[in-house]
């Protein structure tokens, strides 16, 4: 064998074996990369659930508007699990976000006159009287069945 030939051969072996090197070290920066989002998701989940506890827990010792507290659950469920925003029980939180979804809100809700404010604050009342006994059974629902029970942190 010629040294030209057993120089190539080294050099060829070289190279496998870098490129083999770089080839592990970009397949575990994947490996660390797919790591870290599960872990990013699994904690964006844990602070939807807790977020979820709180406004369901608040919407039932009444510190929160029933309209107000259904619009953000529905929307934090939806967030959180579409399966669980299609569950029979959360419906009346769907049913109160579309009921009110073309109230204006923040600024726009300011530069109503008066009489379109009081219309729209007597359809919320109606609405309250209507949904408010399956919004708080579905809010304990929530709390007791659907959620994970909550993390105690130490």
């Amino acid at each position: 064998m010629s040294t030209f030939v057993l120089v190539s051969l080294v050099l060829a072996l070289g190279a496998v074996v870098l490129l083999g090197g770089y080839a592990l070290y970009l397949w575990r920066r994947v490996w660390r990369n797919e790591r870290e989002r599960v872990e990013a998701r699994a904690e964006r989940q844990a602070a939807l659930a807790e977020d979820l506890r709180i406004l369901a827990s608040s919407l039932l010792d009444e510190q929160l508007p029933l309209i107000e507290g259904a619009i953000r659950i529905k929307v934090l469920i939806d967030n959180y699990d579409t399966g669980l925003s299609q569950d029979p029980h959360c419906q009346v939180f769907q049913q109160l976000y579309e009921a009110t979804e073309s109230v204006p809100t923040h600024a726009a809700w300011k530069a109503l006159d008066r009489t379109e404010r009081r219309r729209h604050e007597a359809r919320f009342s109606a609405l309250e009287l209507q949904h408010k006994a399956q919004a708080r059974r579905s809010a304990r629902w929530l709390l007791d069945e659907a959620l994970p029970p909550a993390s105690r942190a130490a």
